[in-house]
């Protein structure tokens, strides 16, 4: 049987593998600085799509129903792609601050008369959108020059 105690454990800076998982681990942080910004990207998505339903406005809507259904599935897949393939995803960070204009924008464009809880719904996620892109296309400005 070995002897596992704490007196006997040699230090791990001894192991001759150190530095290569130290590299290894480093490159897998290495795109993560928007780590923080990767879930609230899929939850603003994941609300922009359920949103018709519970603010009840699917049938004074309908075409804004099916937008704002397509346009949350596409933000939540951009911030699941982002957790997925950060180095890959990160220069689509513009297209969110995009679709986050297009969100402010759509209740005149896509509907028909809007009352204000659509469109305060459309800008809320649309301003967050914005934001987090922003915040996705900075983190991926400072890891490119590094």
């Amino acid at each position: 049987m070995s002897n596992v105690s704490p007196h006997t454990r040699a230090d791990i800076t001894s192991h001759p593998d150190a530095s290569e998982m130290r590299e290894r681990y480093a490159r897998m942080l290495g795109g993560r600085d928007v780590a923080l910004v990767d879930g609230p990207v899929f939850l603003v998505g994941l609300y922009c799509a359920v949103s018709p339903w519970v603010l009840h406005f699917t049938a004074s809507q309908p075409t804004l129903v099916q937008h704002n259904l397509i346009m949350g599935i596409a933000i939540a897949v951009l911030g699941l792609g982002f957790t997925a393939m950060p180095d890959r995803m990160y220069g689509l960070s513009w297209a969110i601050c995009a679709m986050g204009i297009w969100m402010i924008v759509s209740p005149w464009v896509v509907g028909r008369s809007p009352d204000m809880g659509v469109v305060l719904n459309n800008v809320i996620i649309g301003g967050l959108a914005v934001l987090l892109g922003l915040a996705c296309a900075g983190a991926a400005a400072r890891s490119n020059r590094t």
